[in-house]
């Protein structure tokens, strides 16, 4: 179970994804430049109690129809070899030290409790309180084999980052689609596929919901 501290980070989460979206292709852009402001997300828990998992979600702004970007991201207290490319930055936590912050989508930890969770073997916990479901998320599981992901590739796109994996036993290897641009959409999709749906808050205070991930 991974333990949320309540304490202060310099620079912080915020902070350090206003410098890093004009770097990414998926990101629209704004006038002033971006302002984003946490809207929503999930955590999951990294089985070995050593890695942060948080998908955030950050709407840019606060006027009516702000874009909202899904910001997956793991919590680091050493560098991840070879993931130089994926650095969102470091930061100093007020109880934990520096951590580096990563592009989740591009961790093996945070790909392979995704894969799990699409598959029924991990469940989405609250992001801010502590050993809690989030109940708001909802999973529906694709069909095929249940056996854990290896990250074999990442392809960002103009809306989504694309997360290939691959699992012993399957014979070809699985999409992962990390939704960068959310868009409100009903529940359900292609039979036999996959997806994650959650939450987030738009600038007026209202909810909207779409899928976060689809596989």
């Amino acid at each position: 179970m991974a333990v949320i501290h309540h304490t202060t980070m310099q620079p912080t989460k915020l902070e350090l994804i206003a410098s890093w979206l004009p770097t990414r292709d998926w990101y629209a852009g704004r006038e002033g430049g971006p302002s984003p402001e946490k809207a929503g997300g999930f955590r999951l828990d990294d089985p070995a109690g050593e890695v942060g998992i948080e998908f955030m979600v950050v709407t840019d702004g606060t006027e009516e129809g702000a874009a909202a970007y899904l910001v997956p991201m793991t919590y680091r207290g050493a560098p991840l070899e070879g993931a130089e490319h994926a650095l969102i930055g470091t930061s100093e936590h007020g109880v934990l030290g520096t951590r580096w912050i990563y592009d989740g989508a591009h961790d093996p930890v945070l790909v392979g409790e995704l894969h799990a969770l699409l598959r029924g073997n991990a469940v989405a916990q609250h992001q801010s309180v502590d050993d809690t479901p989030d109940l708001t998320v909802s999973v529906t599981s694709p069909a095929g084999d249940a056996a854990g992901a290896e990250l074999v590739r990442v392809v960002d796109g103009t809306d989504h980052t694309a997360v290939v994996v691959r699992t012993p036993s399957a014979p070809e290897e699985l999409t992962l689609r990390v939704r960068r641009v959310l868009r409100a959409a009903e529940e359900g999709g292609a039979p036999g596929a996959g997806r994650v749906t959650a939450e987030w808050r738009l600038p007026d205070g209202s909810t909207a919901r779409g899928p976060y991930v689809t596989f």
